[in-house]
């Protein structure tokens, strides 16, 4: 077995992490969490839906890298700083997904978080992938 790790460019450096690993065998991938952070490692967009969709372009951009596409999803985990936040803005969220990642939906849970490691961060994604 072999494990390929994955940075791939316009995604903000990796330190201490990849953005995406590949174990070729069964090619599983798994994303690291994503926040809404730009090339410069600067966290942009002031509101939820700004963020997330910012975030879920980092995963699918790391997901892609790896030689992946969004129907490839097996589960992703949305961590949010404000989860009253995201139920209300749910139907806004699930247009942005369906713009970025289409109407195939993997297995997906919503864990509130008092801060995440950016700190301006209002939300991260995290998933792992499975490729044929």
């Amino acid at each position: 077995m072999s494990i390929e790790r994955i940075d791939p460019a316009g995604l903000s450096p990796a330190t201490g992490f990849s953005h995406a690993v590949v174990a070729t065998g069964t090619r599983v991938v798994f994303l690291a969490g994503q926040t809404a952070l730009d090339p410069d490692g600067k966290v942009v967009g002031e509101t939820l839906p700004e963020q997330f969709e910012r975030a879920l372009t980092n995963l699918l951009a790391a997901l892609r890298a790896a030689g992946g596409t969004p129907a490839d999803l097996a589960r992703v985990t949305v961590y949010a700083t404000d989860v009253a936040d995201y139920r209300a803005h749910a139907a806004e969220l699930g247009r942005v997904w369906q713009r970025s990642a289409g109407r195939d939906y993997p297995a997906m849970a919503v864990v509130g978080a008092v801060r995440l490691w950016d700190e301006s961060a209002l939300v991260e994604l995290d998933g792992f992938a499975v490729l044929e």
